[in-house]
C-alpha cells in the first residue's frame, strides 16, 4: 500500500467506492477505534467493542450496551440527562 497520511484507516480501499463513502467510513472507524473512557471505572483505553452495540471493559470486567460504532449515542445521552434531571426534581419535592 501507499502512503495513508491523508486517507488514514480508509486507505485500504484505495480509489474504490468514492471519496464521500471513504470519508464517512474514516470518521466512523477512527471514532470507534479511539481510546474510549469506561463509564464505570473511568479508565481510558480499556473499552472494546464485542459485537454491534455491546461493549466490554477489560479492567473492571463490565459489559454494557451502547451505540453500534460508539459507546454512547446522542439519544442515549439525552435520555440519561433527562432521567438525572427528573431524579433531582423528585429529591427536591420529597424534602
Amino acid at each position: 500500500m501507499g502512503k495513508t497520511k491523508k486517507v488514514g484507516i480508509s486507505g485500504k480501499f484505495q480509489a474504490r467506492y468514492g471519496s464521500v463513502v471513504r470519508k464517512r467510513y474514516r470518521q466512523i472507524m477512527e471514532k470507534m477505534k479511539d481510546k474510549i473512557k469506561c463509564p464505570r471505572c473511568q479508565t481510558k483505553g480499556s473499552v472494546h467493542r464485542i459485537s454491534t452495540g455491546i461493549w466490554h471493559c477489560k479492567k473492571c470486567d463490565a459489559t454494557f450496551t451502547g451505540g453500534a460504532y460508539y459507546i454512547e449515542t446522542p439519544r442515549g445521552v439525552e435520555s440519561y440527562r433527562i432521567a438525572k434531571r427528573k431524579q433531582r426534581e423528585l429529591e427536591v419535592i420529597e424534602e
